[in-house]
C-alpha cells in the first residue's frame, strides 16, 4: 500500500502534462536517488562504521534504524521516479532525440533499481557473515572487499557517463545527416531549376521583358509625381 507521501506525489503527476516539467522531475529524482545511494552503499559495506572490541554486534545492529529509514527513503523515491516513467512514455514523440532522451531515462531507472538491489543483498550478505562470526573474539571487516565495492560503484559511474556520451554523439550525427539530406535535396531542386531555364530560354526572355517594363513603369511614376510635387510647390510660393 502507498503511504500518503506517495498519493499525493501521483495526484501531483495526474496534473503535469509538459514533456519538459516530467523532465526535470525525471532529472531531480535521479539525481536525489543517486546522492543517497552513495551514502546508502557505504552503509551497506560498513565503511563509516567504527568497530568495537568488545562486541562484535554492535556496530551491525546500531547502523540497522539507519539502514532501514535511508533504503524506504530509496524505495519512495525509486517510486516516484518509476511513475515519472511511465508519463513519459505517455508522450507523444516528437523526434529521435526526444525517443533517446526517454530511453535514457529508462536506463538510469535501470541502473539505480539495480545499485539499490546490490547494496541491499550486500547488507544481507554482512549481516549473515557477522552472524555466523558472533562468537569468536575478534572480527574485522574485509577492507579488500570494501574498496573493490567503491571501485565498482565509481566504475558503474564512468560507465554511466561513457554511456550518455554516446548517446548524445548519436544524436548529433544523427542531426548531421539529416541537414546533409535536406542539402542535397536543395542542390537537386536548384539544378532542376536551371536545367529548365536552360530548356526553356523563351521563358527568361519573358521574365526579363516583365522586368524592364515594371522598372520603366515605376521610373514613369516616378517623374510624375516629381513633376505634380514641384508644379503644386510653384504654384504655393508664386
Amino acid at each position: 500500500m502507498m503511504n500518503k507521501e506517495e498519493e499525493m506525489f501521483q495526484n501531483k503527476m495526474a496534473t503535469v502534462f509538459s514533456y519538459e516539467d516530467l523532465r526535470k522531475q525525471a532529472r531531480q529524482l535521479e539525481n536525489e536517488i543517486d546522492l543517497k545511494l552513495v551514502a546508502f552503499s557505504k552503509l551497506g559495506a560498513g565503511i563509516n562504521t567504527p568497530l568495537s572490541n568488545n562486541d562484535d554486534t554492535v556496530p551491525l545492529l546500531s547502523e540497522e534504524d539507519t539502514f532501514e529509514t535511508m533504503s524506504l527513503e530509496i524505495e519512495q523515491l525509486l517510486n516516484k521516479l518509476i511513475l515519472v516513467n511511465e508519463r513519459l512514455s505517455e508522450q507523444p514523440v516528437s523526434g529521435a532525440a526526444m525517443l533517446h532522451t526517454i530511453q535514457r531515462h529508462k536506463d538510469i531507472l535501470a541502473d539505480l533499481s539495480r545499485e539499490y538491489r546490490k547494496t541491499n543483498l550486500l547488507r544481507e550478505s554482512r549481516r549473515h557473515r557477522e552472524d555466523l562470526l558472533r562468537g569468536s573474539e575478534t572480527f574485522r571487516t574485509d577492507g579488500v572487499n570494501n574498496r573493490r565495492d567503491m571501485y565498482l560503484k565509481e566504475n558503474q559511474h564512468i560507465h554511466n557517463s561513457d554511456r550518455l556520451i554516446n548517446e548524445q554523439i548519436s544524436i548529433a550525427v544523427e542531426t548531421r545527416e539529416h541537414l546533409s539530406n535536406q542539402r542535397q535535396t536543395m542542390k537537386r531542386l536548384q539544378t532542376r531549376f536551371n536545367d529548365i531555364s536552360n530548356r526553356y530560354p523563351l521563358i527568361n526572355s519573358v521574365i526579363q521583358r516583365i522586368n524592364i517594363r515594371k522598372r520603366r513603369d515605376s521610373i514613369i511614376i516616378g517623374s510624375i509625381v516629381s513633376l505634380c510635387t514641384i508644379s503644386m510647390l510653384v504654384y504655393v510660393f508664386s
